[in-house]
Order: structure tokens, then C-alpha cells, then sequence
């Protein structure tokens, strides 16, 4: 009898193994044909924009003026970019925008996620609403006629002070939307424990939270960088000065000032070399985006 049992039960202890180690090569199949389709289908819509941007900022005015996508005839690189840094205003343009994004990300991110850090602890119907309202302030249209009327009554209308407000305004919503999902996943017990201690509300955001926080606020000023940098509605109208133009901006004068018709080959030289300074911090910083949202789901 003792035997009949031994034996029933050595196939169960050993089935069950099988069966988990079934499941998890089932788990760990990739679905790399799903991807690799997926891959193809987005491809030529990256690539080509791309690669016709590229190419024709290599070619002659003659060649350009009927952008395509086959290699230049005549190669004309160096004129093309040297024509754009000289005749273009580039540098200047790329000082202000570098004088204008670093500062309105840091202002952005301080201040939304201290609005965030609020809304995510607070239960009133005021602050619900109040972050519901920052929130919509993503999708809506900027009001340009306004935003000109209270820089005007201010007095720096036409100003980079006046520009790095607007800016400011119009992107806390995107950190807010961003920032607040993440800060309520953040333990309430660290916050009752400094408060324990004797931290006050400023102490408690600057040691515990902020340093919490910074998965989600590494990737907020990675899409606040792009959107800044990219910027033309609000440059347009408040900086009127040539000395203050940022990158969008000079592009759209260099491109609308010619009298003898536009100079594609020089329009797309300049379009590279507006988008090149924001690529490469894209490239350099995309390990460290994916990184941070890893180690935030982890803390979280």
C-alpha cells in the first residue's frame, strides 16, 4: 500500500514543474512579427520626411527647387549650411533659444510639481476642479490676443520676460497632467514621517518628494525641451526684434525675406540645423528617459 502511494504521488511532484516552466516559455515568447510589421508600417513614415530633409539641404537652388528624394547631381553642403549660419542669423537665433528654454524648464518643473504634488494629496472639490482646469490647458488654442493685453498692462510686452511668461503658463498644464498620476503612487507613510520629525511643508517637497518625483520629471522637461524649442505661435507675436528671435522664428524670416523666390536648398539646410541642437539631446537622453520610467514603476 505504501508503495501504490509512493508511486501516485512521484508524478504529481513532477508534472508541476513542467507545467510552470511551460507557462513562462509561453510568457517569454516575444511577439516579434507583431512589432516587426508594426516597425515596417512606421518606417516610411519617419524615414522618408527624413531622408528628403537631408538630402535636398545637400543640393543646388536649381536642383532643390523641385524637392525629391534622389541624391544630389551637384553636391552643394558646405555653401548651403555656411549660407544659413551667415545670412540666416542662426547663432543668434540659437542663443535665445537656449536663453529661453533652460530657464522656462526649470520654472515649469519647479512649479508644476509642487501644483502636482498639491492636487495628488488633496481631496476638495476646488483643487479637483483646479487640476481639471490645468489639465484642459494642453489641448486648447493659445489666446495670443489676451496674453498680448496683460503683457501690455504689465509693461514687457515684446520682451524675453514677457515670452518666458506666456511659455510658462501655457506648459504647467502638461507637468501637471504628467506629474500628479505619478505623485499618488508615492507612499503618504514618508511624508507623515518627516512630518514626524519636524519638517515643514517646503522641507518635506525638497527632501522627500522632489528627489521621488524625478523619474517623471526627467521625462516632462525631455517633451517640455521639444515643445519650447519648437515654439513659433508665441515668438511670432512677442518678440517682434530681430536680436530676439529664437531658431523657429529665424527660419520663418530667412525663408519670407527672399525677393527672388525661396531657396529650398537653403530652407532645408536650415531646418536641419534648427532641429539638429534638440536631436541630439533626444538621442543622448532617451536611455535615461525609458531608465527613469523604469525605476519610477519600481518605486512606485
Amino acid at each position: 500500500m505504501s508503495v501504490s502511494v509512493r508511486t501516485l504521488a512521484t508524478p504529481r511532484r513532477t508534472a508541476a514543474p513542467k507545467a510552470s516552466v511551460s507557462v513562462r516559455q509561453q510568457a517569454r515568447t516575444p511577439g516579434w512579427p507583431r512589432y516587426a510589421l508594426m516597425t515596417l508600417i512606421a518606417l516610411p513614415w519617419v524615414v522618408l520626411p527624413l531622408w528628403l530633409l537631408a538630402v535636398n539641404s545637400l543640393k543646388t537652388q536649381g536642383e532643390a527647387s523641385v524637392p525629391s528624394l534622389a541624391w544630389p547631381a551637384h553636391w552643394n553642403a558646405a555653401a548651403n549650411y555656411l549660407a544659413v549660419i551667415d545670412q540666416g542669423s542662426y547663432l543668434t537665433g540659437l542663443l535665445n533659444s537656449v536663453v529661453t528654454v533652460i530657464p522656462t524648464i526649470a520654472a515649469v518643473v519647479l512649479f508644476g510639481s509642487m501644483a502636482a504634488w498639491s492636487y495628488s494629496r488633496s481631496r476638495s472639490r476646488g483643487m479637483r476642479f483646479a487640476y481639471y482646469a490645468s489639465s484642459v490647458s494642453m489641448i486648447l488654442p493659445p489666446a495670443i490676443i489676451p496674453t498680448v493685453y496683460i503683457l501690455i498692462q504689465l509693461g514687457i510686452n515684446g520682451t524675453r520676460g514677457g515670452y518666458f511668461l506666456a511659455l510658462t503658463g501655457t506648459r504647467l498644464g502638461m507637468v501637471i497632467f504628467l506629474v500628479t498620476g505619478f505623485a499618488k503612487t508615492l507612499p503618504l507613510a514618508l511624508e507623515e514621517a518627516a512630518e514626524i520629525d519636524g519638517a515643514s511643508k517646503w522641507q518635506i517637497y525638497w527632501h522627500v518628494i522632489l528627489p521621488l518625483l524625478k523619474p517623471a520629471l526627467f521625462t516632462s522637461a525631455i517633451l517640455l525641451c521639444i515643445s519650447v524649442w519648437n515654439d513659433f505661435f508665441f515668438a511670432l507675436f512677442l518678440l517682434p526684434n530681430n536680436d530676439q528671435a529664437t531658431l523657429p522664428l529665424t527660419l520663418y524670416r530667412f525663408a519670407s525675406t527672399s525677393t527672388t523666390g525661396i531657396a529650398w536648398n537653403l530652407v532645408f539646410a536650415d531646418v536641419v540645423l534648427t532641429n539638429l541642437p534638440i536631436l541630439v539631446v533626444y538621442l543622448v537622453l532617451q536611455r535615461r528617459v525609458l531608465s527613469g520610467l523604469t525605476e519610477g514603476a519600481v518605486t512606485g
